[in-house]
């Protein structure tokens, strides 16, 4: 069974098709870039690592899918198929399915319409996300597509954990409460943690921590989502690459009457001007953060230790709301590459017991443990793979 892994953000496509019948076998990957303007490209990943770049003017989703299609079917070096006729499913990412959905489901016209309902809640994407649903509709009308929720995994939150506490009538009217997302990435990490740690499901008492440009951080018991980050939108939990993360809303109110900004200048603000980037004036990016912070830059500096504060705050929170913590998990870019930034984590987590490895921290981008033996917390990176994740929920479901 070939599957194919769609994930249509506001302005990009990425995408990757697998053979499950070769156990997740990757046969092509590479994504859409700049979608709509003058030097949009289609980036592919050749087998051997390196990447080709291809040149085309796409002004929508649409284009952009078709020369996707076209690179597949190609006779050229990057051409995987012969044939779209070999693909028997389209796997999309949706970033929020409100609180409708709590699993991932074979895509109808009822499913595209509840989508449409969460534009509100994440107009960048789930208005892209219906494109691309809708266009591989009409390429391949006969071909079965899945829709996997950012939010479903966090639905087996607690109303305790997931309300806001504002007037009822507002969540009743607005659906306004926490929702979470990078739902698929915590989902993955943490049942590949158990496995490749030899732990049960049940019982274990595992903390997340999805980070990189953006990030969150899951308590996650019995393999559910008891709590997260992130909240009503992406913006809420932690310090991002430009994302603010938690602020009191009252110092919003006077920025914008300071600043004279409306709803969408202060949410331009706080989405893309702020974090790392915000605090630090040299990048959003963590590596470029770091470096400023170790040639002398103090705003870098602060930026660093703003950033790990962050992280070992709510680590600390969830272990309290989880009643004791076996298992951190470390993923994404920074979880996964940064070795300085894991090092600064797990020693600061000492007060659980966190006995760090610094030998076994000299990696990037593997599995690995990088607590001692005798440990009695055990801190794992685990590289999150949400496009597989996807492609065997497609695969279950048809």
């Amino acid at each position: 069974m070939k599957i194919l892994v769609i994930n249509c953000g506001s302005s990009s496509v990425k995408y990757k098709l697998f053979d499950m019948a070769s156990g997740g076998e990757i046969l092509a990957s590479g994504g859409v870039e700049k979608i709509g303007l003058p030097d949009s490209c289609l980036v592919l990943k050749m087998k051997d690592g390196s990447k080709k770049t291809l040149m085309r003017d796409m002004p929508t989703h649409t284009e952009s899918i078709a020369f996707i299609f076209e690179t597949l079917t190609s006779k050229e070096e990057w051409g995987a198929i012969a044939s779209m006729d070999e693909v028997n499913a389209v796997g999309h990412r949706v970033v929020h399915g409100g609180e409708k959905f709590n699993k991932s489901v074979l895509i109808t016209d009822e499913v595209i319409k509840e989508i449409e309902r969460c534009s509100d809640m994440a107009p960048l994407h789930n208005p892209a996300n219906i494109e691309g649903i809708l266009t591989i509709a009409k390429i391949l009308p006969n071909v079965p597509q899945v829709a996997v929720f950012d939010t479903a995994f966090h639905q087996t939150m607690p109303k305790k954990a997931f309300m806001y506490a504002i007037p009822y009538d507002l969540y009743e009217k607005y659906g306004i409460r926490r929702y979470g997302f990078h739902g698929t990435s915590h989902r993955y990490v943490s049942a590949r943690a158990c496995e490749y740690l030899g732990l049960p499901v049940k019982g274990t008492r595992m903390i997340t921590c999805h980070i990189g440009n953006g990030g969150s951080i899951t308590a996650i018991k019995d393999g559910e989502s008891v709590d997260t980050t992130m909240g009503f939108t992406p913006l809420e939990g932690l310090m991002m690459g430009t994302r603010s993360g938690d602020i009191d809303a009252g110092a919003v109110t006077y920025i914008m009457n300071k600043e004279g900004l409306d709803a969408s200048g202060v949410s331009a603000l706080l989405n893309k001007k702020s974090g790392v980037d915000g605090i630090s004036g040299v990048s959003s990016d963590m590596r470029d953060a770091q470096a400023a912070a170790e040639a002398g830059n103090e705003r870098a500096a602060l930026a660093l230790d703003m950033y790990i504060y962050r992280i070992i705050k709510y680590i600390g929170a969830y272990t309290a709301a989880l009643g004791g913590v076996d298992v951190i998990v470390l993923t994404a870019g920074v979880g996964e590459n940064q070795a300085p930034i894991r090092k600064s984590i797990c020693e600061k987590l000492g007060f659980l017991g966190v006995k760090f490895d610094e030998e076994a921290n000299k990696c990037r981008g593997i599995e690995r443990v990088i607590t001692t033996p005798d440990s009695p917390v055990t801190v794992v990176i685990i590289p999150t793979d949400e496009e597989l994740m996807i492609a065997e929920d497609c695969a279950a479901l048809v």
